[in-house]
């Protein structure tokens, strides 16, 4: 079974990689396009079904159009269009932001051989499932790698975020997934529930400022690390480091 792919990015050492990749493995690719830009990508695209493409690989910045309205018109074409984006730990924003176009996987530069492979058979698994059968969206789940990088989303999230209220849901949305499973998904990557990791940071944060901000009062600190209510942060600073926040101060502070 032949997967048909078509990527797009601007720089060619990236676009010949994946081709060279994808080559060497026990998956049968035919690469129907290999663009430079994202309009020279869609001036293709557009004139293809669902027949003819399996896979659309494209970076987010590129030159005339970038991934974003690549992504957006192949959706309005081609609704069920299996999408993987291009990108770097640097590029969180734009990754976060094309989860929102329901993308099937993110290829981490450079590119690692076992998330590619995972992508192209999960790409050749959906081409084996009858028509039929699928229903009008298709929940598709990252691969390893994209595990992994919707797993570092969250913790920059939570490290950003660590003074709000939080709402798993908010998060869900932030990285485009299902609540249900991005706890799951984060506890088997972590060894840590979500919430026990933002406990984590948040008494890292109220250790520092207790240490380099004396005059802060205890309900202060509190708020500013996401608790309202004092005593409960009292009660949970304790279980944590086996001691109240007062006399973490008095023993530590120089």
């Amino acid at each position: 079974m032949v997967i048909r792919i078509m990527i797009a990015d601007d720089e060619e050492v990236i676009r010949r990689g994946l081709e060279k990749i994808a080559s060497r493995m026990d998956v049968e690719v035919r690469v129907i396009g290999s663009y430079g830009n994202g309009l020279e990508a869609w001036n293709h695209l557009q004139e293809l079904s669902l027949e003819e493409i399996d896979l659309l690989i494209t970076d987010i910045k590129m030159p005339r159009m970038d991934g974003f309205k690549l992504i957006e018109e192949a959706r309005a074409h081609l609704k069920q269009l299996p999408i993987a984006v291009l990108s770097g730990f640097s590029e969180f924003d734009y990754a976060r932001k094309a989860m929102r176009f329901g993308v099937l996987d993110y290829l981490l530069k450079p590119i690692d051989k076992a998330q590619l492979y995972d992508l192209l058979k999960s790409v050749e698994a959906t081409k084996q499932t009858p028509a039929a059968a699928l229903p009008d969206e298709v929940p598709h789940q990252p691969s390893e790698g994209g595990e992994h990088y919707v797993v570092e989303q969250m913790k920059s999230i939570l490290q950003l975020e660590y003074g709000l209220n939080f709402e798993l849901e908010r998060l869900a949305e932030a990285v485009g997934m299902n609540a249900s499973y991005i706890s799951r998904l984060f506890r088997h990557k972590t060894g840590q529930t979500i919430t026990d990791y933002l406990i984590g940071i948040r008494i890292v944060e109220a250790k520092k400022m207790l240490l380099h901000h004396p005059d802060l009062k205890n309900y202060e600190i509190a708020d500013k690390v996401g608790y309202s209510d004092p005593v409960y942060f009292n009660k949970l600073f304790k279980k944590m480091c086996g001691m109240t926040p007062k006399e973490y101060k008095g023993r530590y502070r120089s």
